[in-house]
């Protein structure tokens, strides 16, 4: 239900995007309708004695960036009530490097959606940089998303129709940069992840590791404070998932972008400096690694 529903918030999520993009925008390239982009966007889409070893590791100094208070969230199935949450508190801070854990059905894309705005909690409260997103309408979400977060998908969601440059330009578009300005970024981000060769190609003419790497250059390109990664090594081979983990890792020392990860991956859980571990909708263990 859960990894449904996820699926379900990334459309909502595309979705309003064109919709921003529409009201900043009146036209995108000759050859690309709107018709066509917006066809292409449905189809993507502590231990608890720990806590005070995790709050003075990172300090009063360092600010809060997301901060989920008492969140439950219960999908019904069939009619009957399903739990997804149960009541689960975090305080994330800049420039942290957490993995969230746990086996199938714990929560853990559900929490990630809720921190993302893709989804809103039956209860409790959801911050982003002390912001309540929890009652922000869709629209408000939408903006919130374009400017602070980036989002790394286990299914890539890039636009078939546009190439992998398009692909990465595309947000900036949505925030009315100009179109010389965004083109140079999104060659650099392209170079900076070593698939500078791969501007001109379709989604449908790259390898799952180049598609997932030009989804981290999107989510890269606006200089998010925050990343969310939903099992991004779930589609590739070990090589290249450790590649991509040596990429995000780099990103995370030198630009102190915090990256949230979902994954029960073994290799990606071995990168977290902060392990998250979900059991039945609650926080069975919080560690600094």
């Amino acid at each position: 239900q859960a990894r449904s529903n996820s699926g379900d918030s990334i459309c909502v999520m595309i979705s309003s995007s064109i919709r921003v993009f529409a009201r900043r925008e009146a036209t995108w390239r000759s050859h690309t309708t709107q018709k066509e982009i917006a066809s292409s966007s449905r189809q993507v889409g502590i231990h608890r004695n720990d806590t005070d070893k995790v709050k003075n590791k990172y300090g009063t100094r360092k600010m809060s960036v997301i901060k989920t208070e008492n969140v439950e969230k219960i999908y019904k199935d069939n009619g009957v009530p399903v739990h997804a949450l149960r009541g689960v508190s975090l305080d994330i801070k800049k420039g942290e490097y957490v993995v969230i854990a746990g086996p199938s059905g714990s929560g853990k894309t559900t929490l990630l959606n809720l921190m993302g705005g893709l989804d809103k909690p039956t209860n409790g409260k959801v911050f982003i940089e002390d912001e309540d997103i929890s009652q922000k309408s869709r629209n408000e979400l939408g903006d919130l998303r374009l400017h602070k977060l980036g989002f790394v998908f286990q299914a890539y969601n890039l636009m078939p129709v546009l190439t992998a440059l398009e692909n990465i330009e595309f947000t900036m578009m949505l925030l009315g940069i100009s179109e010389k300005e965004r083109h140079g970024r999104a060659m650099e981000a392209l170079e900076d992840l070593g698939i500078g060769e791969l501007a001109d190609k379709f989604p449908n003419e790259m390898s799952g590791g180049q598609q997932q790497r030009v989804a981290v250059a999107r989510a890269i390109v606006n200089n998010p404070s925050i990343i969310l990664a939903d099992e991004p090594t779930a589609n590739l081979d070990s090589k290249t998932g450790n590649v991509l983990l040596d990429l995000m890792g780099k990103m995370n020392q030198d630009k102190q972008i915090t990256f949230i990860f979902s994954s029960h991956a073994q290799q990606v859980i071995d990168r977290a400096k902060r392990l998250v571990t979900l059991v039945d909708g609650l926080i069975d263990q919080d560690q600094i690694m």
